[in-house]
């Protein structure tokens, strides 16, 4: 079968280990099911395996992509979970907690397989493109807010770095329930369109805003922690997941954590019934993911370098005929 795959790790140049042609498709096993992918979208993960961070030497060639929508054995419209062994399903309970690609082979292929447990429902309402685009970044942002940050209606949010999916997630996810939603960037486009999606205020990275913030959702890292740290209010939550521009901040504001009792908190994707609060609340509310970009599967490529190069505001979504 046509696959998007990692051949070599090569930290510096990442997409010098990128193929694309002829992989074995999935065998079959036991509390496992292989879907018919669909539409299956790209996510900084992928960009991050292909510099060797969380996948080993050893399990090369592995196919790309953690999320993705299609259709099951039985021809039913499926949305698939991307965390394999939290529950046990289909590894055994021994088994630790793994995303898509790290263990096993991912969704930029005509087929994946995943444990069955890990399979959902896709909301009718949803077309595949826009339910590939809720399994990592849009999960994420929903875990973020609404579990971990904690926040309610008519709070204040933060977010940094408009244009990524986990950033773009949280304006729109954060604007459906009611929040008021601060965004930052670099790119005046893309501060444009996050008050086209709901922020109320769009600013150049580390710039003061009108007031202080009940929560922070945090993805880029070392150049906005000193702006994320200084936005909350006292008593205020920052949540982090990810660091895309490095994880090691010049300074780490822990006199102002410690003395204004701020909450720093990690989190790294959701929990199987997150995702389906998040698809019913997108089905229910109208809500829908932003798509920077469609392209069939084999013009991967191209997705690969328009998100490397950080030009995307959006989801970039590969598609199956």
């Amino acid at each position: 079968m046509f696959a998007v795959y990692a051949a070599r790790i090569d930290r510096d140049q990442p997409l010098a280990g990128l193929e694309l042609g002829e992989r074995p498709a999935p065998e079959s096993r036991p509390g496992w099911s292989t879907v018919t992918v669909k539409a299956a979208s790209l996510n900084h993960h992928d960009l991050w395996s292909l510099r060797g961070v969380g996948l080993a030497q050893d399990k090369l060639p592995m196919i790309l992509g953690c999320d993705a929508a299609g259709v099951d054995e039985d021809g039913n419209e499926v949305v698939l979970h991307s965390v394999i062994g939290q529950s046990g399903h289909g590894v055994g309970p021994e088994e630790p907690r793994s995303i898509l690609t790290e263990r096993y082979q991912g969704t930029f292929a005509e087929q994946v397989a995943v444990p069955t447990w890990n399979v959902l429902p896709k909301p009718k309402e949803l077309s595949f493109e826009e339910a590939a685009c809720l399994p990592t970044a849009w999960l994420t942002a929903y875990r973020m807010l609404f579990t971990n940050a904690g926040v309610r209606p008519g709070d204040s949010v933060l977010v940094q770095g408009a244009g990524g999916g986990v950033a773009t997630a949280a304006i729109v996810l954060g604007r459906a329930a009611g929040l008021r939603v601060f965004a930052t960037s670099r790119d005046e486009a893309k501060r444009k369109r996050a008050l086209e999606l709901g922020a109320v205020e769009a600013v150049e990275p580390g710039a003061r805003l009108p007031q202080r913030v009940d929560a922070v959702i945090e993805t880029v890292g070392a150049a906005t922690w000193s702006h994320s740290v200084k936005s909350l209010r006292p008593g205020g939550t920052l949540v982090i997941s990810g660091a895309t521009s490095g994880d090691r901040p010049s300074h780490a504001e822990l006199t102002r954590i410690f003395f204004l009792e701020l909450k720093v908190v990690g989190s790294t994707m959701g929990t199987k019934d997150e995702l389906e609060d998040l698809l019913s609340f997108c089905a229910a509310t109208g809500v829908r993911p932003v798509i920077d970009e469609a392209l069939p599967m084999d013009r991967a490529r191209e997705g690969f370098e328009r998100m490397e190069s950080g030009g995307q505001f959006g989801k970039i979504v590969l598609t199956n005929p």
